[in-house]
């Protein structure tokens, strides 16, 4: 079994029309064994712009403490908030910087741009960007997510259709992997509001 697939995850980032949403399972295990349900894979950076982090569980904990005290100092420098662009590029640089010894995790940069427009793209674990215009999905239930999403997304979403169709992709594909799963939470960004809810799944 791969590393990355050691603590089991899925996260997924959707765009919709001026908002985007990423939502991630909540399991917490170690191979087959579930140790916690309420597992924090997904964090903010600022009010416009989000991170989910799939793979090793320490290495997830890490890079968000890293990537918190890079933004600070960009904050204090520069006397704004980062652009989601910006954020990606440092994403990958720090990913890249540690390429022979890499974090075992595989991110997930989802954000608004002062002019409205969502910005989603994902990385690999030593930083190479692939940007997306619809979706884009990481961890260990990636493959179910990818059917799911391409079977019920569709572009220019409101914010509580949005919902809906991250979560019935999230709740549908989970249930086909085995790691991840146990629940969910779901973060939909709107250029005047954040709206986040759980999401109750099944238990076995």
């Amino acid at each position: 079994m791969s590393i990355t697939s050691y603590n089991g995850s899925a996260l997924i980032a959707m765009v919709g029309k001026n908002c985007f949403a990423i939502a991630s399972d909540r399991r917490l295990g170690v191979n087959f064994q579930t140790i916690a349900c309420d597992f924090q894979r997904i964090f903010k950076i600022h009010d416009k712009l989000y991170i989910g982090l799939s793979g090793l569980a320490t290495d997830v904990q890490t890079m968000h403490q890293r990537l918190q005290f890079r933004h600070k100092l960009y904050q204090l420098r520069e006397e704004r908030n980062m652009r989601p662009e910006t954020f990606a590029s440092l994403v990958s640089a720090i990913l890249y910087e540690k390429r022979f010894g890499p974090y075992f995790c595989e991110p997930i940069i989802a954000g608004l741009n002062d002019d409205g427009t969502p910005f989603i793209c994902t990385t690999d674990l030593i930083g190479a960007k692939q940007l997306a215009k619809d979706f884009v999905v990481s961890g260990t239930a990636s493959e179910s997510l990818y059917g799911a999403c391409e079977s019920m997304y569709k572009p220019d979403l409101g914010p509580d259709e949005l919902f809906e169709v991250i979560s019935q992709a999230l709740l549908a594909s989970v249930d086909r992997d085995c790691i991840s799963g146990w629940g969910g939470i779901v973060h939909v960004v709107t250029p005047d509001q954040v709206i986040t809810k759980t999401l109750k799944g099944r238990m076995d």
